[in-house]
């Protein structure tokens, strides 16, 4: 336990934030520096908003809740887990969503498409159905149902335990009427199925990348990482698959992160746009369904 000395909120995000630099680190799930991760664990802690009033950062700790950030604040150093599989929470789209190690932690900039109702490249106001495949914790199938209150969404989810975390989250925002949790290898149990939109955040790091990634990103699944030497195995067969389950109108959404290169040397000739995004992050692909089968028919 740290000095007495340690007494404001002020204090321990402050020895938190210090603590996190001299351990040396990796912020990239929901904050990228120290400062901002130790302040969200202490609010985390302390059941206070993240929006906190700076008056408030001189409040003193009684000594339960000191032992408490404490215990928090040094887990973070010692494992190297990402914070939300220490607090079992996460942020996405403005929304809490249940998180442990069977799911990634949410981040993907598609929580920005969501808020603007994927225009401009949704060709329609209120897409009747829509699949996220790849949900994981199903932050994007949930923050879509959300955001279109008509639509039907078929969650797709190939890991067992992940879909148990995705069924806490449907309960959770109390969107299982809307909401459906699939278990399938991608389209594979969806015969016959269309959707007007389908939107996937699936593996996509190179093998050799994803064995260089830093610690916190090794507690994170693999199977939901890794997709082969270039990255693209699971890429490869959505966009040949897709086709077959949209609608004429329909559009594929689809993230590769920082696999941007491998993607446009794997597919040169694929006519696809890649959404610029307000507040930060890359690598999301659009194309519509025309487009894709224009390229799917090319020898």
């Amino acid at each position: 336990m740290p000095a007495p000395a340690l007494r404001t909120i002020r204090d321990w995000v402050r020895w938190g934030a210090s603590e996190f630099g001299r351990a040396g680190l990796h912020f990239g799930h929901g904050t990228d520096n120290a400062l901002d991760e130790a302040f969200h664990l202490v609010t985390w802690v302390l059941k206070l908003p993240h929006d906190l009033p700076a008056p408030y950062l001189d409040a003193e700790l009684t000594p339960a809740e000191r032992r408490e950030v404490h215990k928090l604040l040094a887990a973070r150093v010692r494992t190297r887990k990402p914070a939300a599989y220490l607090t079992g929470e996460a942020y996405f789209a403005g929304l809490s969503f249940k998180v442990d190690p069977s799911v990634l932690v949410p981040r993907s900039p598609i929580a920005e498409m969501i808020e603007r109702g994927f225009k401009p490249w949704l060709r329609m106001d209120e897409p009747g159905r829509i699949l996220d495949l790849c949900s994981g914790s199903g932050c994007i199938a949930i923050a879509i149902a959300l955001a279109f209150p008509e639509a039907r969404v078929d969650a797709v989810e190939i890991d067992a335990a992940a879909l148990r975390n995705l069924a806490v989250n449907i309960g959770r925002h109390d969107v299982g009427q809307r909401v459906t949790a699939v278990e399938s290898d991608l389209f594979a149990a969806l015969k016959g199925r269309t959707y007007d939109l389908i939107v996937s955040n699936p593996p996509y790091v190179p093998t050799a990348r994803w064995k260089s990634m830093p610690a916190e990103y090794q507690h994170e699944p693999k199977r939901a990482l890794e997709s082969g030497k270039d990255g693209m195995d699971i890429v490869t067969r959505i966009l040949r698959e897709a086709p077959r389950h949209l609608t004429q109108a329909g559009l594929l959404v689809c993230e590769v992160g920082g696999s941007v290169p491998e993607f446009e040397k794997r597919f040169p000739k694929i006519p696809v746009a890649w959404p610029e995004f307000e507040r930060g992050g890359d690598g999301v692909f659009v194309i519509s369904r025309d487009d894709l089968d224009e390229w799917s028919s090319q020898p």
